[in-house]
């Protein structure tokens, strides 16, 4: 009995690594290479979280889009309506003018041992001027400051009024002030008190008020008059001074809101 030969058949193959293939029937099978990448990524399916997030942030951006396309919308109609009440209306703002400014009391006190003092008093009128057609404004008080040369000198009010349409009123106020000075403010008192024209006054007048058209009233809104080119002179012990408002002039400034319906 002979013994099985130890050698391979002359028509097998040894690949690279030594190993003898798999033969059929006698004839080597074919070799299929193993490639390896190892920069290949492994491909994990996306869970339900990652889809679920997804879906948030579409949902959150097309919220988003709806409501800045809202807002414009509004936005565009409300000019629409501004611009239709201004064309058919026309509104326009108060007129403000100082008739009377009488000078009652300033006196000035300058010790060396102590503050300067400062005491005022003044007698102002005004009219207060509705141009409009449509449109009644309600006051609310008025806070009244009288300045000089930047300084404030006096302080009073004025009574809340009504202003109807294409009218006039009248109001009154009685302004006083008594006050130590600095030196900076003393300086710039003085200094407007050798002016040979007279010195300088400002008024400045702070209040809300409301807007009526017709069926549309709005918000109490801040409402500011300034009247300047006034000029004062010191009243005599017996006589008080009457201050000259030939060259003044007052501007109003009015900050309107967008308007609402009264019920």
């Amino acid at each position: 009995m002979s013994e099985p030969s130890s050698k391979p058949n002359g028509n097998a193959t040894i690949n690279g690594n030594g190993a003898v293939p798999a033969t059929v029937n006698g004839n080597p099978g074919p070799v299929k290479p193993q490639l390896y990448n190892p920069n290949r990524q492994l491909h994990r399916p996306q869970s339900n979280y990652h889809r679920r997030q997804r879906s948030n942030r579409n949902l959150c951006c097309c919220c988003c889009f709806w409501t800045i396309l809202t807002l414009l919308a509004v936005s565009l109609v409300a000019a629409i309506i501004g611009a239709a009440l201004y064309v058919l209306y026309r509104p326009h703002r108060p007129e403000f003018s100082v008739t009377n400014l009488r000078i009652a009391k300033m006196n000035l006190t300058t010790s060396s041992d102590s503050p300067s003092h400062l005491t005022t008093l003044f007698n102002l009128t005004l009219i207060a001027k509705n141009p409009n057609n449509h449109l009644i404004f309600f006051y609310e008080p008025f806070t009244v400051t009288v300045f000089s040369n930047s300084v404030a000198i006096g302080n009073g009010t004025l009574p809340s009024f009504e202003s109807n349409k294409n009218n006039q009123t009248s109001v009154r106020s009685i302004v006083s002030g008594s006050m130590d000075l600095d030196t900076e403010s003393l300086s710039s008192l003085r200094s407007g008190l050798k002016k040979q024209k007279g010195f300088p006054l400002e008024i400045q007048m702070d209040t809300k008020v409301n807007m009526k058209m017709e069926s549309l009233k709005s918000k109490k809104v801040g409402f500011r008059v300034t009247c300047e080119g006034i000029r004062g002179t010191v009243p005599s012990a017996k006589s008080p001074s009457l201050a000259s408002v030939i060259n003044s002039e007052c501007k109003v400034d009015l900050r309107i809101k967008i308007w609402k319906f009264s019920f």
